[in-house]
C-alpha cells in the first residue's frame, strides 16, 4: 500500500516535462534556457555534419572507413565541433553528456520550437532518419 501511494505522489509531482520534480530522478529536467541553448546547438551541430558527410555515399551503403580513417575523422569533427559549440559555453563532452536528456524532454523542445519557426524549419530539416532524434549518430552528434 505504501508502495503504491508512493507511486501515486510520484506520479502527480511530474511536471509539464515528465521528470519528477522533488523526487530524485536519474534524469534531470531541462530548463527553458538549456533547452534554448541545446535545440540550438544541435541545429548548427545537424547542420555541420551534414555538410562533412555531404558526398560520403559509399559510406552510406555499408562500406566502413578503415580504423585509421575513422580516427582522423573523428580528429577532424571535433576539430570542428569544438568552437561551434563554445559559442553555447559547451564542449563535446558536455554536450554529448547531456544533449539526450535535453531533447527527451519532448514538451519544451517542441515547446520552444512552436516559439522559433526558424529554428524549427532548420530543425525539422536535419536528417534525422542518421542522426537519430534522440541524440545524435552512435558518436553523440
Amino acid at each position: 500500500m505504501a508502495a503504491a501511494l508512493q507511486r501515486t505522489r510520484d506520479h502527480s509531482l511530474r511536471g509539464h516535462h515528465g521528470a519528477q520534480s522533488g523526487v530524485s530522478d536519474e534524469r534531470k529536467p531541462a530548463e527553458p534556457a538549456e533547452v534554448e541553448k541545446f535545440v540550438n546547438a544541435r541545429v548548427e551541430v545537424g547542420e555541420l555534419m551534414t555538410s562533412y558527410f555531404q558526398g560520403w555515399e559509399r559510406y552510406g551503403e555499408g562500406q566502413r572507413p578503415s580504423p585509421e580513417r575513422m580516427e582522423e575523422m573523428t580528429v577532424e569533427i571535433n576539430a570542428k565541433l569544438e568552437p561551434l559549440l563554445a559559442k553555447y559555453d559547451l564542449t563535446v563532452e558536455s554536450y554529448r553528456e547531456r544533449i539526450k536528456d535535453v531533447l527527451a524532454d519532448e514538451v519544451a523542445v517542441k515547446g520552444y520550437l512552436s516559439q522559433h519557426p526558424d529554428v524549427k524549419k532548420r530543425y525539422d530539416a536535419l536528417p534525422f532518419d542518421r542522426m537519430r532524434r534522440a541524440g545524435g549518430s552512435g558518436r553523440g552528434y
